[in-house]
C-alpha cells in the first residue's frame, strides 16, 4: 500500500508543475503585466520600473519562473492588494469556511444520495425508481443560485426558521481559534455559538449539496444494478448466502468503487470554492473571496488562491486513489 501511496505521490508533481507554469504565463499576459495589476491607479512609468525592478520581473523569464516557483513552494505568494494583509493568511482565514460548508453538504449528499440511489436499484422499475430518477434530473438541472435564492426567500425570509447570510450572527460574541466555528465553539464549550454556526450551515449546504446528491444518487443506482448481475453475485445466492450478507458484502461494497470516485470529485470541486452559493449567503468563505478578488483585480490574491486550491484538490483525488486501494486491492497492482 505504501508503495502504491509513493507511486500516486510522484504523479501528482508533474501536474502542480504544469499548473504552475499556466498561472506564471497567465500573471505575466495580463495587460501591462503584473506591475500595472498590482499598482491599479497608481501606476506611472516610474512606478512601473520600481516595482519591476524591486520584484525582478526585468529578469529572463526563466529566471522570474524559478524565482516565483521557489515563493510558491514556501507559499509566499504576495500580499493582498485589497486587505493588505499576506494572500497565505487570508487563505487560511477563509478556507475554513468552505471545508464546513463542503463538509455540511457532502454528509447531506451522501446521507440522502447513497440509500436513495440503492434504493432506487433494489426498487428497479417501480414508481420509487422513476421519481428518484426522476429527482436526480431536477437536482442537476436546477441552477445553484437560483435554488440559493429560493431557499433563502422561503426559510428565511418568510418563515424565519434558518439564518439568510453569514457564517454566524454577528452580534454574538464567540471565540475563534481555529476559524472553524462549529469547531470553535465545541473546543470553547460555548455550545449556542456552535449551534448557530451550524445554523448557518443549513441553507447554503443544501443548496450546495443538491448537485453531489443528484449525481450521488444516479451514480449508485447504476453501479448496484451493474454489480447485482454479476457471476460472483448469483454464486454467492445459489451458495445460500443470506440476502443481507449478499446485499452488503458482495454487491454494496463494489458498487461504492465509482460512488467514491464520485465523492471524491464533487469534494474537491466544492472545497474550489462556491461562488454562486457563498456569494447568495454572503458566506464569506474561499469562494466569495474569489469573486471579490476578479472584480478588484487583486490578482496576487488570485494566484494564491488558485495555486493553493488546486493542491487541495490534487490531494483529494491523491485520498480517492487511496480509497480505491482499500476497496479493491487489485487497484494496487495496476
Amino acid at each position: 500500500m505504501l508503495r502504491f501511496i509513493v507511486r500516486r505521490l510522484l504523479q501528482l508533481i508533474p501536474i502542480l508543475l504544469g499548473l504552475s507554469i499556466l498561472l506564471f504565463a497567465w500573471l505575466r499576459a495580463l495587460p501591462g503585466g503584473p506591475a500595472v495589476a498590482a499598482l491599479g491607479e497608481r501606476a506611472t512609468p516610474a512606478k512601473i520600473a520600481a516595482y519591476n525592478e524591486a520584484f525582478g520581473l526585468n529578469q529572463p523569464l526563466w529566471q522570474q519562473y524559478l524565482k516565483f516557483l521557489g515563493r510558491a513552494v514556501r507559499l509566499n505568494f504576495g500580499t493582498s492588494q485589497t486587505t493588505g494583509r499576506p494572500v497565505t493568511d487570508e487563505f487560511l482565514t477563509r478556507f475554513p469556511g468552505t471545508v464546513e460548508l463542503t463538509v455540511f453538504a457532502m454528509v447531506f449528499a451522501i446521507g440522502v444520495g447513497i440509500p436513495l440511489g440503492y434504493l432506487a436499484a433494489r426498487k428497479h422499475g417501480t414508481w420509487i425508481d422513476s421519481s428518484s430518477v426522476i429527482g436526480s434530473l431536477l437536482g442537476v438541472t436546477i441552477p445553484v443560485f437560483f435554488l440559493a435564492y429560493l431557499l433563502r426567500l422561503i426559510f428565511a425570509v418568510q418563515l424565519g426558521w434558518l439564518p439568510g447570510s453569514g457564517r454566524q450572527e454577528v452580534r454574538l460574541e464567540a471565540t475563534h481559534i481555529t476559524n472553524f466555528y462549529v469547531l470553535d465553539g465545541l473546543l470553547t464549550r460555548e455550545w449556542d455559538a456552535s449551534w448557530d454556526a451550524l445554523l448557518h450551515l443549513v441553507l447554503p449546504g443544501i443548496a450546495l449539496g443538491t448537485i453531489p446528491l443528484a449525481i450521488i444518487v444516479r451514480i449508485t443506482r447504476a453501479s448496484v444494478l451493474d454489480v447485482a448481475n454479476e457471476d460472483y453475485v448469483r454464486t454467492a445466492q445459489a451458495k445460500g448466502l443470506a440476502n443481507n450478507t449478499v446485499r452488503r458484502r458482495h454487491i454494496l461494497r463494489n458498487a461504492l468503487l465509482p460512488v467514491s470516485t464520485t465523492i471524491g470529485l464533487q469534494t474537491g470541486l466544492l472545497l474550489s470554492g462556491a461562488v454562486l452559493t457563498e456569494t447568495v449567503f454572503a458566506f464569506g468563505g474561499v469562494g466569495s473571496t474569489l469573486r471579490q478578488a476578479i472584480n478588484t483585480r487583486d490578482y496576487a490574491l488570485l494566484q494564491g488562491f488558485i495555486l493553493i486550491l488546486a493542491i487541495v484538490y490534487v490531494l483529494v483525488n491523491l485520498l480517492v486513489d487511496i480509497s480505491y486501494g482499500l476497496l479493491d486491492p487489485r487497484v494496487r497492482v495496476k
